[in-house]
């Protein structure tokens, strides 16, 4: 395993040249994943323009629209880490309304969000149809190790001090949970491209040795 530093900027070039050099025919569905302390959303938001830049149609998904209704994610508390680890991401919501369509044999009419957390009701978004070619990123945490169909996985890495040091303090109680999937999923083991930002400042990538 080899550690490379590399420059913010020069992360989104190399990830935007990956992603468009892909050999995945029709539509490319990427996770972005990572604790909210590595924010994966700003990650997988720098690389929308690039990408268009590119010739390639672009939608940004946030796996935080796509949360179970209230009554079930906080069944057992509003700050219960097992039930935020194993139930609040609405896995079948987003495969439904955007994973599948955004396949292979998909329609490629896609949903963008499914519901809005804060009022606990349906987002009211309008579909989008994506062409052939468009690029689906969908960024979030514990999106990796559940059986979604993503063509390419980006995994953004913590190490546990950093992770403790960087997580805000109304959200210390997930910090089981990120270690309940250090553990037994092991992202970085089979992510397609680990980004290790314990600085978010000096970034480095995560290599095969």
């Amino acid at each position: 395993m080899r550690i490379r530093p590399i420059t913010p900027e020069r992360l989104v070039t190399e990830l935007t040249d990956r992603l468009t050099g892909a050999a995945v025919p029709g539509r490319l569905r990427v996770a972005v994943d990572g604790p909210p302390a590595a924010d994966p959303d700003a990650l997988a938001a720098a690389l929308v323009d690039p990408l268009r830049a590119a010739g390639r149609p672009v939608l940004h998904v946030l796996a935080a629209d796509f949360l179970r209704p209230a009554s079930l994610r906080l069944e057992h508390g509003r700050t219960n880490p097992d039930a935020y680890y194993e139930s609040w991401l609405d896995e079948a919501g987003l495969r439904r309304e955007v994973l599948d369509p955004a396949g292979p044999d998909g329609s490629g009419r896609v949903l963008p969000s499914l519901r809005d957390a804060a009022t606990d009701r349906a987002s009211r978004a309008a579909y989008v149809e994506l062409p052939a070619g468009a690029v689906v990123l969908v960024s979030g945490s514990l999106l990796l190790g559940g059986g979604l169909p993503f063509d390419v996985t980006v995994h953004v890495e913590l190490s546990p001090a950093a992770l403790d040091r960087r997580t805000e303090p109304e959200l210390r109680w997930t910090l089981p949970a990120f270690a309940r999937y250090a553990d037994e999923v092991v992202p970085a083991s089979f992510a397609d491209v680990v980004v290790r930002a314990d600085d978010p400042r000096h970034p480095a990538l995560v290599e095969a040795g």
